[in-house]
């Protein structure tokens, strides 16, 4: 298991030193006891980006277009601490302007990519053993009414790109 990041802020220091300005802007996420990381922007040219500095989370421009919120990060960068991420823990992302919307972890889905050096790869569901297309999978964990989905890959036997972790988290109203 990963380790959490050493002596977390508390969330209102956080929000100060995340903040910008811009409304409307993801600036960072935080889980208390877990993880409080900066987010940055996917390039508008590039949908494949993740950000290859560790304690950055990138936001998935093609989500944010659904109306929800990705989170993107390499699994041997920041990514490594969303399988610390629990059922039923608290997500509070903030914007440039401070503003912040929580959201509770309601489901946890790992999937094997049966291809997995391929975008248009099948993937196979580890706890049911359903195996569902790549376009079918963004629209399972990225369509749909708001909500937000971290995103990572799944180490296995020394491949970093075997299978996709996604923890999704629903807005607390």
């Amino acid at each position: 298991e990963a380790r959490p990041q050493t002596a977390l802020p508390d969330l209102a220091t956080f929000i100060l030193s995340v903040q910008n300005g811009q409304a409307g802007i993801l600036r960072g996420v935080y889980v208390e006891n877990v993880l409080a990381y900066p987010v940055i922007q996917q390039p508008s040219y590039n949908a494949a980006y993740v950000s290859n500095t560790d304690g950055l989370v990138t936001e998935f421009s093609a989500a944010k277009q659904t109306g929800n919120v990705g989170l993107l990060a390499h699994n041997t960068l920041a990514g490594r601490l969303f399988t610390n991420l629990k059922l039923g823990q608290s997500v509070t992302i903030i914007y440039g302007d401070g503003k912040t919307e929580t959201f509770l972890i309601t489901k946890i889905l790992r999937y094997v990519a049966l291809s997995p050096y391929s975008t248009k790869s099948e993937f196979q569901n580890l706890d049911t053993r359903i195996t569902i297309s790549a376009t079918q999978l963004f629209s399972d964990v990225y369509n749909g009414p708001r909500h937000l989905t971290f995103q990572t890959c799944i180490e296995y036997n020394g491949n970093q790109s075997w299978g996709r972790l996604f923890v999704i988290a629903q807005p607390v109203k």
